[in-house]
């Protein structure tokens, strides 16, 4: 069994239907952010405050690694921006199953409570009416490196137990993982 990557914008959905899908599956769950805290323990947020985004992106690096040299069934909730940094896209294809949640910025604002702004560095201060038009230009950013994941499944009809569900039908038909 090669490990599961749910890629996608934050806020689309990553954690929710990993830690489901994981139940699921009976297997492992592991979320990058979480993992990246537990190392440096420190918050996301002061991490990138205290020591930067490259400091964060190189233990995110060293976190994703350690999971795909630990192989076996494991869904890893994958934070937002790892994806497009480095190679680390191409990583998580050639180690196992990659799914893009792909959610709009307009629906992925309306699930974001406002605990959930303020824990992302990257939203912090944005006022409402200037949450979208942000998140919009940041996900065209990123949009070509979730692209490349071997499912993208279009999930702002989809609740997250119908997301969950076809990637479960995916896993099921036998698609390499």
């Amino acid at each position: 069994m090669k490990p599961l990557f749910l890629v996608g914008y934050m806020g689309c959905g990553k954690s929710t239907v990993g830690r489901k899908l994981a139940r699921r599956l009976g297997w492992r769950f592991a979320d990058t952010d979480a993992l990246v805290e537990e190392a440096e323990g420190a918050s996301v947020a002061d991490i990138f405050h205290y020591e930067g985004e490259e400091r964060f992106r190189a233990v995110e690096r060293e976190v994703l690694e350690r999971l795909i040299a630990s192989g076996g069934p494991v869904v890893v909730s994958t934070g937002g921006g790892l994806p497009a940094w480095g190679d680390n896209m191409e990583r998580m294809n050639a180690a196992g199953m990659t799914v893009y949640l792909q959610r709009s910025a307009e629906c992925i604002a309306r699930r974001l409570s406002p605990y959930g702004r303020r824990k992302r560095p990257k939203l912090r201060g944005l006022s409402d009416e200037e949450l979208v038009p942000f998140m919009e230009r940041d996900m065209a950013q990123r949009a070509p490196f979730y692209e490349r994941a071997r499912l993208v499944l279009a999930c702002d009809a989809l609740s997250d137990e119908a997301a969950l569900d076809a990637i479960a039908a995916r896993l099921g038909a036998g698609d390499d993982v």
